[in-house]
């Protein structure tokens, strides 16, 4: 038996990484968030049932948004979490269900979604995910700008395009090729999720920043390295229901590697792209100074570009406690982890 590929194997980049050394600050209301957000997903029919014995349940995602936004307004950080466990319940309607596997379902459902949302109300009778969308996007919505609105609704075409592009690969069985895959790994994953940040934090951001190389590299490299630590993190999960829409499947494919030599290139490429990030985030005065952005507006940039360098650390550290890709159902691979390494967590907690 080869080496096992899990989220233990993501332990390694906190030693290789100097961005990703120090662990992430939590919320201080992270327990009572996460009783509310555990509260909320149950009442809108998003979790059935006891949620220690399903993935959605178990993800703990409020975890991820008070890691994240761990100096943030609480109603926008459970906001945040809300939004999680919805983009974690459609992704879940697409890898677990029929609706994965075809491309004409994964629009019509988008379909749904995206007219309720465009007309302020879900039709009755509607499916938890149209109804807790329209919910979400009004208590989003307010205090944004018409630009803001158009983006995220573009990034949510972007995210059918993506799950449609997979549902294709399921269907015909098809694995991506190593260069095309981390683009579709970037539509697939939840593009939208970044746009979240500025109503989180209550900015918005210059949209002629949004047009600069020095954006585009800061965003693609930061949902590069989520989105790979997530498929180490996940490939046990997917590999077991013959999924190939993982970087390490994509990787045994082309190149016949085991998963653990795979699961070290992917290592590799992280922290390459973590050099991206850095380097984008310290360019990023420049492209101000190119656009002539008022200095009014460089706080939000200097918030929004903060949030996201911290994202890699706080995803690392998520993943860690969450029960997600738990396929056992029982203490999840990041308790473990924490048990095993306390002592080295603990040391690096007392420096924040």
């Amino acid at each position: 038996m080869g080496p096992v590929v899990d989220t233990f194997l993501l332990l390694s980049l906190t030693d290789r990484v100097a961005a990703l050394a120090a662990p992430s600050v939590m919320h201080p209301h992270a327990w009572p968030l996460g009783e509310r957000v555990a509260a909320w997903a149950r009442s809108r029919g998003l979790v059935l049932g006891d949620p220690d014995t399903s993935p959605l349940g178990r993800g703990r995602f409020e975890r991820l948004a008070a890691r994240i936004f761990p100096a943030g307004e609480l109603d926008r950080v459970e906001l945040f979490a809300r939004w999680l466990t919805w983009t974690f319940a459609v992704d879940d309607t697409f890898d677990d269900t029929p609706v994965g596997s075809s491309a004409t379902a994964v629009h019509s459902l988008y379909d749904d979604l995206l007219k309720a949302m465009r007309r302020g109300h879900a039709r009755p009778g509607a499916r938890p995910l149209e109804a807790t969308v329209v919910e979400l996007w009004q208590a989003t919505t307010s205090g944004m700008s018409r630009d803001w609105r158009r983006r995220f609704l573009l990034h949510m075409e972007e995210h059918r395009t993506g799950c449609a592009d997979e549902a294709v690969g399921r269907r015909v069985g098809g694995t991506p090729g190593p260069e095309t895959y981390p683009s579709l790994r970037r539509r697939a994953a939840g593009p939208f999720l970044y746009d979240l940040i500025e109503p989180v934090l209550g900015v918005e951001l210059p949209p002629r920043l949004l047009y600069t190389p020095a954006w585009t590299t800061l965003i693609e490299a930061t949902a590069d390295v989520l989105a790979w630590c997530n498929d180490i993190a996940s490939y046990a999960k997917e590999a077991a229901r013959g999924d190939v829409h993982n970087q390490i499947t994509v990787l045994e494919a082309a190149h016949a590697f085991a998963p653990a030599r795979a699961a070290g290139w992917i290592q590799e490429h992280i922290a390459e792209r973590m050099v991206d990030v850095q380097s984008a985030a310290r360019s990023m005065g420049d492209a101000l100074d190119m656009l002539r952005i008022p200095q009014e507006e460089r706080g939000a940039v200097a918030q929004v570009v903060r949030t996201l360098m911290d994202a890699p650390r706080a995803h690392l550290d998520w993943l860690a406690e969450s029960g997600r890709y738990n396929q056992s159902g029982g203490a999840d691979v990041g308790s473990l982890m924490l048990g095993q390494r306390r002592r080295r967590l603990d040391a690096f907690a007392s420096l924040r």
